[in-house]
């Protein structure tokens, strides 16, 4: 059948055919336009802090709006104008689906992509690693097939066939995928979530349940740290999600508390005169808030008094050497104030055998009396 037969059957007349084509002449000039405009809206807008995330991730998508996919809408724009007969009316309708799908596909695809590089550049702090450039990746592949697969399952139904029986197999295959290799997607999900989520980086130092150490290296299944101790510790993600983390180097302050013990003969006045002077000498120190000094506990061994101040700086060393600057200066303190930081006295009872029994008295379990003498340090 010739083109002109076959246009000769759909039984169009010259006034609709050339009203068609001014349609999708028309259409396609002002979709085209259209497109411009907005994308000179939105660059505009990209230009402005509130609006430049969406603006940005929408100008990037319409940027790629292909020529072609405005072709193709204009000209079904044109024939939706015919007075077509059947069963090519029904298959215009299968046109627009899946012409309109596959642009909004396209978009989609597009958007995820420019989304998801823009979270994670914002999220890496200037620097992605190979954890998060696997992870970036990975999501990117989960959400742009999801979209395609959606899109193919609309597109099979559209098209009068049953997906549903489909959509239960892959549902089944599915389940039975992920139980055989649950440990793996565990390991794998925990660390998109350490990638995205950044509870700890390369270098922090943290403590986990019971060993701590230096971030070195994380990994899809694994993170590996270096321990205290020099040797290296490899925990698979999920394990280490599991547990609290404490992350040292996020560290802005530190706060710190101790005790100091006297000797319990310490005269009430002088020992009242001793939360003032830790005050005092603990002030002093540069980049520390003094928090309080108090007598805690009397008791028949030692007066203990707690003392709480807090690091205005998380380094460690600069803890280290202000602690120890404040013991000293805390024993001479209680020298210059006369009082001992010496324990009680404790006596001490001795026993000596002057006289080896008799061996029938041994055997009789009977002890010869001992003197007892009283020692006092």
């Amino acid at each position: 059948m010739t083109i002109s037969a076959f246009v000769q059957s759909l039984d169009i007349s010259l006034a609709n055919g050339l009203f068609a084509l001014g349609a999708a002449v028309g259409s396609f000039v002002l979709m085209h336009g259209v497109l411009l405009l907005m994308r000179k809206r939105l660059s505009r807008l990209s230009e402005e802090r509130a609006h430049r995330p969406v603006a940005e991730v929408l100008s990037r998508t319409l940027a790629h709006t292909s020529t072609l996919a405005i072709l193709a809408t204009s000209i079904l724009i044109g024939l939706s104008v015919l007075d077509l007969p059947e069963p090519w009316n029904t298959r215009l309708g299968h046109l627009w689906f899946f012409t309109l799908g596959v642009q909004l596909a396209l978009y989609l695809h597009r958007a995820i992509k420019v989304a998801a590089r823009r979270y994670f550049r914002a999220h890496s702090h200037g620097a992605e690693d190979e954890q998060v450039s696997v992870a970036h990746t990975l999501v990117i592949w989960v959400l742009q097939t999801s979209v395609w697969a959606i899109f193919v399952l609309a597109m099979l139904s559209n098209l009068g066939i049953n997906v549903t029986t489909f959509v239960a197999s892959l549902g089944i295959g599915g389940i039975a995928i992920a139980l055989a290799v649950q440990n793996i997607l565990g390991d794998l999900f925990a660390s998109l979530s350490i990638a995205v989520d950044k509870p700890f980086e390369v270098g922090d130092s943290i403590s986990v349940n019971h060993f701590s150490g230096t971030v070195e290296h994380v990994g899809l299944k694994t993170t590996r740290i270096r321990a205290l101790g020099g040797e290296q510790i490899v925990i698979a993600n999920a394990e280490l999600l599991r547990n609290t983390v404490y992350n040292y180097r996020r560290m802005s302050t530190r706060r710190i508390q101790f005790a100091l013990r006297v000797n319990p003969a310490t005269p009430p006045e002088l020992a009242a005169r001793v939360p003032q002077a830790l005050g005092a000498l603990i002030g002093k120190h540069d980049k520390l808030r003094f928090d309080r000094a108090h007598l805690k506990t009397v008791d028949q061994n030692w007066i203990e008094y707690e003392v709480v101040y807090t690091m205005l700086d998380a380094d460690y060393t600069l803890f280290m050497d202000t602690q120890q600057a404040i013991n000293l200066d805390a024993l001479r303190m209680f020298e210059e104030l006369g009082i001992s930081t010496a324990p009680r006295p404790q006596h001490l009872l001795l026993q000596e055998l002057q006289d080896q029994p008799a061996p029938q008295a041994r055997a009789a379990g009977v002890r010869p009396a001992v003197p007892a003498r009283y020692l006092t340090p």
